[in-house]
């Protein structure tokens, strides 16, 4: 059984497991190869492709491939860019030489014989270029990384103080805690104990250090797994992830709880699917 919940299911986007994923699938048949240009079949994407960028990439070395946030950061010589797959894209490794699809619309050629091939069927993605991409404005608002030494119970705790909102949104702020999705938001949410609706700032430090360490859990397992096979989603060798067949509480209401037997529900914030046990998350 599923209630309505289940279109949001399917609209779920890329978050930032799919992003890690691909980002260590192409980072070490990437990085040090040199970019032969670029070919851009529709530059209309999120924001407009960059002209030029044949011209800009033509030559360069890419030197490093980065994530910040669900941001790739494709470092090169001088400059370099910022990758987003929006809704439904994906970034894969192709033979340059492959037939282009419907929605294959960015070319990053390389030195290999192979191509970096952005696929966006929603057109929600991204190609910018930028001379110091990791300053670049749309990662300057950024908050911090989930997986990072720096972010812990403490820093949780602080965060939450003084905050009204209920602990799903603070912990899916992109200014507060950057990358942690509707799907893993649920996850950590049921694997800490904690309602969805809570206020943030009634977690003590003790559920906040907990949350933390399930946050880190939860996306940690996400992307051994690969990350979740969402609408197309696929790494950057065109396979899926398999992360949501240990879904715990995502997607499964009227299902029965994996860990009690209670019945799943589910509610609706901010427009958004959450999920929880009554059970196993009372508070």
């Amino acid at each position: 059984m599923q209630d309505d919940s289940s279109a949001s299911y399917h609209r779920a986007m890329p978050e930032l497991p799919e992003v890690e994923t691909v980002r260590r699938g192409l980072s070490p048949h990437i990085v040090g190869h040199r970019l032969r240009g670029a070919r851009v079949r529709h530059p209309r994407l999120r924001w407009p492709v960059p002209a030029g960028l044949d011209r800009l990439v033509k030559g360069q070395r890419i030197t490093a491939l980065e994530r910040r946030g669900k941001y790739l950061i494709l470092g090169l010589e001088h400059g370099g860019l910022l990758l987003h797959l929006g809704m439904s894209g994906s970034l894969r490794l192709v033979a340059a030489a492959t037939p282009p699809e419907k929605h294959d619309h960015v070319d990053l050629l390389l030195d290999s014989g192979q191509a970096l091939r952005l696929r966006d069927p929603r057109r929600f993605g991204a190609v910018l270029w930028s001379e110091a991409p990791a300053a670049h404005p749309l990662l300057a608002s950024l908050g911090i990384e989930p997986l990072s030494r720096g972010f812990d119970g403490e820093a949780l705790y602080r965060l939450s103080r003084g905050k009204t909102t209920a602990i799903k949104h603070l912990i899916m702020d992109a200014h507060l805690i950057v990358g942690v999705g509707n799907i893993y938001a649920n996850e950590a949410l049921f694997q800490a104990c904690i309602r969805p609706t809570l206020r943030a700032d009634q977690l003590s430090r003790p559920r906040c250090h907990r949350l933390a360490e399930a946050i880190k859990d939860t996306l940690r397992r996400a992307i051994k797994a690969g990350g979740s096979s969402l609408r197309d989603f696929v790494n950057g060798h065109g396979e899926p992830g398999y992360f949501q067949q240990s879904y715990f509480v995502y997607g499964r209401a009227g299902e029965p709880c994996r860990q009690c037997g209670t019945t799943i529900k589910s509610l609706r914030q901010a427009n958004r699917a959450s999920h929880y046990c009554p059970n196993c998350q009372k508070g």
